[in-house]
């Protein structure tokens, strides 16, 4: 009998490269991010993503975007 696996609908998993827009809001900007799984993250790095408007991180690959907001 197979099992169900749970439901994590709202988590992203820390090790998935992708690209994310971030706002001023999250600043300043780490990753893994709070709404990204802990069970499965690398250790939480600081990006500098103000100056040029994108980072990547260095663990995951993930590229953030800076989203201005008007």
């Amino acid at each position: 009998m197979a099992h169900a696996a749970p439901n994590k609908a709202n988590e992203t998993p820390a090790t998935a490269p992708s690209r994310r827009s971030v706002t001023a809001k999250d600043l300043p900007l780490h990753c893994p991010t709070p709404d990204m799984s802990a069970w499965d993250s690398h250790p939480r790095v600081f990006l500098p993503i103000q100056e040029t408007g994108e980072a990547r991180c260095p663990y995951c690959g993930t590229l953030y975007t800076l989203k201005q907001i008007k």
